[in-house]
C-alpha cells in the first residue's frame, strides 16, 4: 500500500459500515458483520434456480474480498502497529 488517499479510505469505512472515530472493537465487529452477511455459503438455498445461485454466490465472494480489502486498508491507517519488544 504505497498510496492511499481520503477516497479510498472513505470507501473503505462505507463497506464495512463505519463513521469516525473508530476503535479497534468496531473495526473487528463490522468485519464479522459484513462477513456473516456476505458469507457465500448463504446462498446454497437457491438451488432451484441455478443460474441466480452463481451470480450471488459470485457476488458473495466478490464482497467478502472487498470486505476483507477494506479491513486491511482501516487497520493500516488507524490501528497503530504493535511496539516491538
Amino acid at each position: 500500500m504505497d498510496h492511499i488517499t481520503e477516497q479510498d479510505v472513505a470507501h473503505a469505512l462505507e463497506i464495512l459500515g463505519l463513521t469516525l472515530p473508530i476503535t479497534t472493537e468496531d473495526l473487528e465487529r463490522a468485519k464479522r458483520v459484513q462477513l456473516y452477511n456476505w458469507n457465500p455459503t448463504r446462498y446454497a438455498g437457491l438451488t432451484n434456480n441455478p443460474k441466480q445461485y452463481m451470480q450471488q454466490f459470485r457476488k458473495a465472494e466478490e464482497m467478502t474480498r472487498t470486505v476483507e480489502a477494506a479491513y486491511a486498508l482501516i487497520s493500516a491507517v488507524f490501528v497503530p502497529d504493535q511496539p516491538e519488544r
